[in-house]
């Protein structure tokens, strides 16, 4: 409605310059050339208001292009912020969060198969601690058997071979590194859609779980130096800090369904 009363109130405007302009250079005419007809004076007057309307049609038409994009169908709130405020924009947050929470599912088997490589080899350790020289026989004889702690000890040397060649412990740190920067990004995200939609937050449950998984990541992230120095106190704390952020994720869920179905009953497409 607004480009359309703009639109009308130009044409108006237009109309009554032209007709002025018009009359003006007809006058102006006449007394120059008295002796040219009068339809003569008029095609004269037509090719010079046309070339007039064609230097001013591109400025009039990026003047008036705004005022028939209307945001408002697209919008929850009054507008101000446009796109940002629409359905499309506030459903990013969910999908990308939900695909995190699986992706952090697999982060974590990553680094559970790490962590069986490096267990596994120290019970092959203590295993061959407990292996006496004389037990199974000469291993150079044909006829001599492996004993039981021999073959435990095959049995995890070869298990350990397989789990090596998984590469676990760079796919645990490169997928960690991933869910570290996008999930610190997008929980900041969350929180500024809102802000768009609504002009302010809702301190509950929601957001409150969210900004503790976010400080788990961090924390968690921040446990790696001394992880690779081998402390075992950094790994226990470091697989405690991701359990906690699975759980919490967990109990997360819900609340960020029922912010889902809300978005889906303030708010319209795109």
């Amino acid at each position: 409605m607004m480009a359309a009363n703009l639109g009308f109130l130009i044409n108006l405007k237009c109309q009554s310059s032209h007709q002025n302009s018009l009359s003006s250079n007809l006058s102006d005419l006449s007394s120059k050339l008295p002796s040219q007809p009068p339809q003569l004076l008029l095609k004269h007057q037509l090719q010079q208001t046309v070339r007039q309307l064609k230097s001013s049609s591109l400025p009039l038409l990026a003047l008036s292009f705004p005022f028939f994009l209307d945001p408002k169908d697209a919008v929850a709130v009054g507008g101000e912020l446009g796109l940002l405020e629409g359905r499309t924009m506030a459903l990013i947050h969910p999908v990308v969060m939900g695909s995190l929470f699986l992706y952090t599912l697999w982060a974590g088997y990553l680094g559970w198969q790490w962590r069986r490589v490096r267990t596994i080899q120290d019970q092959i350790n203590d295993l061959k601690k407990q292996l006496r020289p004389t037990e199974g026989g000469d291993p150079s004889s044909p006829s001599s058997s492996p004993s039981p702690l021999e073959s435990q000890i095959q049995q995890l040397t070869e298990e350990r071979k397989q789990l090596v060649k998984g590469s676990y412990r760079d796919r645990h740190f490169n997928a960690g590194s991933i869910l570290l920067g996008f999930g610190v990004f997008e929980a900041v995200g969350g929180g500024v859609n809102t802000w768009f939609r609504t002009g302010k937050l809702f301190p509950g449950p929601h957001l409150f779980a969210g900004a503790a998984i976010t400080v788990l990541w961090a924390a968690a992230a921040a446990l790696v130096p001394s992880m690779q120095k081998g402390s075992e106190a950094a790994r226990n704390l470091h697989i405690a800090f991701n359990i906690l952020n699975v759980l919490l994720f967990i109990w997360q869920i819900p609340t960020g369904i029922d912010i889902v179905f809300k978005v889906f009953e303030f708010t319209k497409w795109p």
